[in-house]
């Protein structure tokens, strides 16, 4: 099983698609790193050599992903917030952030919300 940047990948996938199991790294990405380290797209993780590993290795840590990644998207998303910017007020209320409408949709912001019975007047 190859364990890059921390992350162990799924030894049946192609090796394009096991590098996407890393945060930071999508599929343009990976076949980026895929071409620079010299390994073929279509082989299987189980099958890579520890050569290709460590080359793929290499590759990575060129690239901010995981716990760098996560940290910084999370200090970015905090001095929205501290700057009282109209996103960071978005973000800290839990509404989405890129313009969406929210009258009748935005669920995944705003989450499921209990109905409340109407009255009988």
């Amino acid at each position: 099983m190859a364990r890059i940047a921390g992350i162990d990948l799924p030894r049946n996938k192609q090796i394009v698609i096991g590098l996407t199991y890393i945060f930071g790294i999508g599929n343009s990405t990976a076949q980026k790193i895929c071409a620079a380290a010299g390994v073929p797209e279509n082989v299987r993780v189980a099958d890579l050599t520890p050569d290709q590993e460590d080359k793929l290795r290499a590759e990575v840590d060129n690239i901010r992903v995981e716990g760098d990644l996560r940290r910084e998207v999370s200090m970015n998303i905090k001095r929205l917030q501290e700057i009282g910017s109209y996103r960071g007020m978005r973000h800290r209320r839990g509404l989405p952030v890129r313009g969406q409408h929210t009258k009748n949709n935005a669920r995944t912001r705003k989450g499921k919300k209990a109905t409340i019975a109407g009255r009988k007047k």
